[in-house]
């Protein structure tokens, strides 16, 4: 296509192709310049402008989501840390019921009695293992009969104690939970109380006072400050130490009235601790402005400022807890964004004025070109980026198949190592047992060789002899041990053959011998003078009767006089194992889950609930039951069927 003639006006001046003005199209005059670079300025400017505060309001929007979020995450965990420190004492106040003692003491009402000593100095020794503050015992009008801190000149013994709201609830409702600030010391605590009761009726109230301090330092090392407040809006706990016995808002004459009335903060000054709320927000959050309490403090967290505030109600309690989440770095990286949002608009604005210039200088041929190119080279690069997708997704896919196989695979050995993992769980209960029993022999191995040796160099060879014979007889001992730790611990092949019920509860008993002794249970067994032989594999044998023992000796935890007793019997083609202990019983609601897995009484990381469904499934795999309940005449009992070896297996 040939160009159009030009006029012989339009020839080029001598500043280049590139600054030769077009002679087909019009010169723009310089008013028309000027006004058409103030227009690029001033939307230069509206483009930085709203770059940057869009940019600032989206990333602080989601800077404050993302803290909502991490303060949640807090909340729950302090609640859960302050939940599982308040439950280790909840159930102290009602077990002083059942000691007949501390009912008699009630039910007389004499403190100055043998009776009275004896229970001063059994409380005193519960307080010291328990690791309380204080336990203690009110008559029906508030006077202390007995405390565990009889000792002290600053004893409660024989203090009236009515004026507290602890015991007044705990009269009226059965039971109280109160935080407050003792009278005598001075030492703010969290007061368990329960009424007592005997066949006349409530004879008095048992209380517990607790310290919450040890999880009050754990918290000065966390992330963002914490604080509890009580029903009073009062702060009670805190991870800082100038917020503690502050008050959220400003207190009445009145409610500090009822206070010195109650001396339930021993007259503290209770001064508002000054928060104040500037904004709120989604979910009941609140943003926060904190002034500086006190002098100022060395702190791994900031105290003073702008704070994102979240709340919580504690279960149970009618206390609250609050996390401060600190936003000025949730501030300051949104202003950062901003700034690089307001560059990245005036890199855009330029890049488009130099596109523009370009595209006015170009040419058609050369344009039309140039701009092919460019659209074959995007092309290609979807194509590429298109193919690497394509290519990354099948590698994922080919990744989530092989993973789905391992897990399936992994599921399979998981079944199978189910049952050893049991036992092995076990033998980590005894490990601290079998360690004790070795370090005797070990110790007097160490002595004897020793002496050996003296008495060589003085050519005492009978002396001698007599050592070597008797390090010999440790070892066999030291030896049979760690057999029988072997044999529990092995593999088992899951072959049935016959066994003697006698000699597998005999090699049970030997393992849980460390614990027998340290509790002082007396075992009581009921088998016939003639063997009874199963038919079962005896290793897994071995595990259910170390699961029901060990389980019967949990439950006597704490009895003044633990007995287990052990029963069997034949009938018929089954033998019946009973396994009885003298504990509390089983609940009615322990009774419906009793075989359920992860259901268990005990406290957090002491058991996972599998022990019993671990045992059903084995005596399962035996062809027999395994059936659990509560005893008539008290504890509860644990009835192990499981089928007998007839006479030609057994010869």
């Amino acid at each position: 296509m040939r160009d159009e003639p030009r006029p012989a006006a339009a020839a080029p001046d001598s500043m280049g192709p590139f600054s030769a003005p077009d002679p087909a199209l019009p010169i723009m005059p310089a008013p028309q310049r000027l006004l058409r670079l103030l227009a690029l300025l001033l939307g230069l400017a509206a483009l930085i402008g709203g770059a940057s505060y869009a940019t600032f309001r989206v990333s602080q929007a989601m800077g404050l989501a993302e803290l909502q979020l991490t303060g949640r995450h807090r909340l729950d965990l302090y609640t859960a840390s302050l939940e599982r420190e308040i439950d280790k004492y909840a159930y102290f106040p009602t077990t002083l019921g059942l000691e007949r003692d501390v009912l008699d003491l009630l039910a007389k009402g004499e403190r100055d009695t043998p009776l009275a000593r004896r229970m001063n100095v059994y409380l005193e020794q519960l307080n010291d293992r328990a690791g309380t503050l204080s336990v203690y015992v009110l008559d029906t009008r508030g006077t202390v009969l007995a405390t565990s801190n009889w000792r002290r000149p600053d004893s409660f013994l024989g203090e009236d104690l009515s004026f507290r709201p602890y015991f007044r609830d705990a009269m009226e409702n059965g039971s109280s939970r109160f935080f407050g600030i003792g009278t005598t010391r001075g030492e703010p605590g969290y007061y368990l109380a329960s009424a007592l009761t005997n066949a006349q009726g409530t004879v008095g109230v048992a209380v517990v006072k607790v310290s919450l301090e040890q999880l009050e330092k754990s918290w000065a090392t966390v992330e963002a400050p914490v604080l509890v407040s009580d029903e009073n809006g009062v702060v009670i706990l805190a991870s800082v130490p100038d917020w503690k016995f502050t008050a959220l808002a400003p207190l009445d004459e009145a409610t500090r009235h009822t206070f010195d009335r109650t001396q339930q903060y021993n007259r503290r000054a209770l001064n508002p601790l000054g928060v104040k709320e500037i904004a709120a927000l989604d979910h009941g959050a609140r943003m926060v402005k904190l002034p500086r309490v006190g002098p100022e403090m060395v702190s791994v967290f900031p105290v003073t400022g702008q704070f994102l505030a979240q709340s919580q109600p504690l279960p149970g309690t009618p206390w609250s807890l609050t996390v401060f989440s600190h936003v000025e770095p949730v501030r300051e990286m949104a202003a950062s964004r901003a700034a690089l949002a307001g560059i990245a608009a005036v890199l855009v604005f330029i890049v488009l004025i130099m596109f523009n210039e370009r595209r006015r200088h170009l040419r058609d041929r050369l344009a039309a070109r140039e701009a092919l190119q460019r659209a074959h080279d995007e092309l290609e690069r979807k194509v590429a980026v298109r193919t690497a997708d394509l290519s990354a997704a099948n590698a994922r896919l080919q990744e989530e198949v092989a993973e789905r196989i391992r897990a399936e695979r992994t599921l399979r050995a998981a079944q199978d190592e189910l049952v050893q993992a049991g036992k092995l769980a076990v033998i980590g209960q005894l490990s601290a047992g079998i360690a004790h029993e070795l370090n005797q022999p070990l110790a007097a191995l160490r002595t004897l060789s020793g002496n050996a040796g003296k008495f060589l160099d003085r050519g005492d060879l009978p002396t001698v002899r007599g050592n070597l014979t008797r390090i010999a007889q440790l070892v066999d001992r030291m030896g049979s041990l760690t057999g029988q730790l072997k044999s529990f611990a092995r593999k088992s092949s899951g072959q049935p053959r016959p066994v003697v019920l006698q000699q597998a509860l005999d090699n049970a008993l030997a393992l849980l011998d460390q614990r027998l002794r340290q509790s002082g249970t007396r075992v009581v067994s009921r088998l016939p003078a003639a063997d009874l032989v199963a038919h079962c594999d005896p290793n897994r044998l071995e595990q259910v009767l170390v699961n029901l023992i060990g389980n019967a000796l949990d439950a006597m935890a704490g009895q003044p006089e633990p007995c287990l007793e052990l029963s069997g019997e034949a009938a018929g083609t089954l033998l019946r194992l009973r396994v009885r202990d003298h504990g509390p019983g089983l609940s009615d609601d322990v009774r419906a889950h009793l075989f359920e897995p992860f259901f268990t009484t005990k406290e957090a990381g002491v058991g996972l609930g599998l022990g019993l469904p671990i045992s059903a499934g084995i005596v399962r795999d035996f062809g027999g039951t395994l059936d659990g309940d509560n005893h008539p005449e008290g504890g509860a009992a644990f009835t192990l069927e499981i089928p007998a070896a007839d006479e030609n297996r057994h010869d």
